[in-house]
């Protein structure tokens, strides 16, 4: 998947994933995609609540051992 943007947010612990995701999500074109990289538990229900609320998309959602990686498109 062609992604515009990659999040490293590994390590950080709630709320500073979705504090960066926002930040990275802001300088992205509407349709364009951000991929994050995430190793808190309770990023990945976060990050569907947010993204909900903000008309984005979660397009893809894998995990790698203890990482969550994330594919958002911009609304």
């Amino acid at each position: 998947m062609e992604t515009n943007n990659v999040l490293d947010a590994k390590g950080l612990a709630c709320p500073m994933p979705i504090v960066k995701t926002k930040k990275a999500m802001a300088e992205l074109e509407s349709g364009q995609v951000l991929e994050i990289h995430a190793t808190d538990k309770g990023f990945k229900s976060d990050l569907a609540a947010w993204t909900k609320s903000g008309g984005h998309e979660v397009v893809k959602h894998e995990e790698e051992s203890d990482v969550l990686k994330f594919w958002i498109k911009k609304g």
